[in-house]
């Protein structure tokens, strides 16, 4: 189960929407070993795309090494898909190397009737799509 502050949801979600039509994408880092997220980090889609996500490599270099300084890892690795449902396509799985991380994927299409965006959580491990429950809390 992947448990997030609302003010994390929140972030993901407005971001999410401040970039469509293109995907958005980041990371929420958290003290590494305890799968608490606790810092939102915005990233570049150097892709440019609605269709798909990329990092910028110079940002991710810096970012890992950011997060190694302060002992830190990336628990979520979120993006966006404008036109579909939250749920990792093939290209996602294939970008999917943090056996660890919860996979965050934001729709800002209404794909299913309940709304302007969905919000799932997913662990990606070794090509294995495995959805989990997100809980949602004020503070840790």
């Amino acid at each position: 189960m992947l448990t997030i502050t609302q003010t994390l949801y929140d972030q993901i979600v407005a971001h999410s929407r401040a970039d469509h039509p293109d995907e958005a994408c980041g990371v929420v880092a958290g003290p590494a070993g305890t799968d608490r997220p606790e810092r939102f980090i915005p990233m570049l889609n150097a892709a440019r795309s609605p269709t798909f996500y990329e990092f910028d490599s110079a940002d991710l270099l810096k970012l890992y090494r950011e997060m190694d300084d302060c002992d830190e890892e990336p628990v979520i690795v979120y993006h966006s898909h404008t036109a579909t449902e939250a749920y990792p396509s093939r290209t996602d799985v294939t970008y999917a190397n943090e056996p660890g991380a919860h996979y965050v994927l934001v729709s800002t299409a209404d794909t299913d009737g309940s709304g302007p965006f969905q919000f799932r959580s997913y662990r990606i491990v070794d090509g294995e799509i495995t959805e989990e429950d997100v809980q949602v809390v004020e503070a840790y």
